[in-house]
């Protein structure tokens, strides 16, 4: 019995397929850029419907694949102005521009190292303790506080503070 709903539920969405592939193609490639992204949601849309454990019928077909379709074009942005925001941070610019005078303010890894160490060194020393063993050394809070024989509240208090410390002096020492 589960065999035979699972073969004509797998029947019912490759009919559904092959007779609204074109309209479904339109809808995502209206909401999208690139024809190959567009051809990979609706591929996904249909995979995702036959991996899924609900029932599927006729009449709740049509909206789920709608559904699903708004959902992935949704995921697609996101994705993409995440990667546009990340990629306009890490490049801030083109540096093709810059003249010999202006390379002055790109800072190197040393002097940036540099300035982490200045800025740790200025930390209390059970910050520095901890901000270090969270940092270079990877620890969580939990294992910190286990460590250092302390309670979570104390090491999550003190990482906190040191890291509000140390985004301040770095904006200031990078300004």
């Amino acid at each position: 019995m589960a065999m035979e709903q699972k073969e004509s539920k797998s029947n019912l969405i490759a009919d559904y397929y092959s007779q609204h592939y074109d309209e479904l193609m339109t809808y995502v490639s209206s909401h999208l850029q690139h024809a190959d992204e567009s051809e990979d949601i609706v591929q996904n849309i249909f995979v995702r419907l036959l991996q899924m454990d609900k029932m599927i019928t006729p009449v709740t077909l049509p909206c789920l694949v709608f559904t699903i379709a708004k959902n992935l074009i949704r995921d697609y942005w996101r994705h993409y102005y995440y990667l546009e925001e990340h990629e306009h941070v890490l490049t801030k610019g083109d540096f093709s521009k810059l003249k010999s005078e202006d390379t002055e303010s790109i800072y190197s890894v040393k002097e940036i190292n540099e300035f982490l160490e200045r800025g740790i060194a200025r930390l209390c020393d059970k910050q520095r303790k901890i901000y270090r063993l969270n940092v270079y050394d990877g620890m969580k809070v939990s294992e910190i506080a286990i460590k250092l024989d302390v309670t979570y509240k104390h090491v999550e208090h003190r990482l906190g503070a040191a890291r509000k410390e140390m985004r301040k002096y770095m904006r200031r020492m990078l300004a």
